[in-house]
């Protein structure tokens, strides 16, 4: 389907400043080390590329992809694979990780909402943890079916909301309530959300409930990497007075008590995620 057909399932403009929003998104997800928390995550891209039965040869594209998950599983598949995100440092981490395991990877600064690719130019079109977080929604969507070839493949990974991450936003978001107007990023994480935003042109949505275990050496373990090296906690930290970070540990704390289930030696928190495949039309 062509560029202008898609434009036409748009939804009604918005009084959200989406480019301002993106802006300091951008400078969120670039604080930090994200790399650091997202190579725990490698095995959500190994599981995605399966399920979106990425082969040999064909043309794949990493939507957000961080410092490379998706890319990584699908380049060892055989697959061309081109990695984007809009924060350099990200593909830079994805590019040494290819590098040290000998991948012909190609690395481009992209935006989810604006992907600079041709109309169906590529087989299969993946993201994790990554595309949700961009704040239009349906322009997201839009693009990720407009490079998608007929025929071809999108497999997403996406936190659902009542799931570990979560709940982890919504304590977040009551020390640093979110922009009015903007839709949580956690709707991707439920099928109703994504039937309404690939419904259209799509022979096929399956979406499947998994569970990542996040595994530290303690909850303090967890604090340390999380307020120092994941953006959006990061920020949180960085945003709020002595009072407010006090309050935003505490809470944090108790909600990695509730969830491990480690035990006392080890932190074992499992958080659900939705592995969502679409056939495009």
């Amino acid at each position: 389907m062509s560029s202008a057909a898609l434009a036409r399932t748009s939804h009604p403009p918005s009084s959200v400043d989406f480019d301002a929003l993106k802006a300091r998104q951008q400078a969120t997800w670039a604080s930090g080390d994200f790399a650091v928390v997202g190579t725990t995550l490698q095995i959500v891209g190994e599981s995605l590329a399966e399920a979106a039965d990425v082969r040999a040869g064909e043309k794949v594209l990493d939507v957000a992809a961080g410092n490379g998950n998706a890319t990584l599983a699908a380049a060892r598949r055989f697959a061309r694979v081109t990695s984007t995100d809009y924060v350099p440092a990200l593909l830079d981490k994805g590019a040494a990780r290819a590098q040290a395991e000998g991948l012909d990877v190609r690395f481009e600064v992209a935006d989810a909402e604006a992907l600079p690719y041709a109309d169906a130019g590529f087989d299969v079109v993946l993201s994790t943890f990554g595309a949700m977080f961009a704040p239009d929604h349906a322009r997201v969507a839009r693009e990720l079916l407009r490079v998608t070839r007929a025929g071809g493949r999108i497999g997403l990974a996406n936190w659902t909301p009542q799931g570990f991450i979560g709940e982890l936003f919504q304590v977040i978001g009551r020390q640093l309530p979110p922009p009015a107007g903007v839709a949580s990023p956690a709707l991707w994480g439920t099928e109703a959300h994504i039937t309404r935003l690939f419904g259209g042109h799509a022979r096929e949505i399956r979406c499947t409930r998994r569970v990542f275990n996040f595994r530290y050496a303690s909850i303090a373990h967890f604090m340390h990497v999380f307020r120092t090296y994941y953006g959006p906690t990061h920020q949180a930290f960085e945003a709020l007075d002595k009072d407010g970070r006090q309050v935003l540990d505490a809470a944090m704390t108790e909600l990695l008590k509730r969830w491990n289930i480690g035990g006392h030696r080890s932190l074992v928190v499992p958080s659900e995620y939705l592995e969502i495949v679409i056939a495009r039309a």
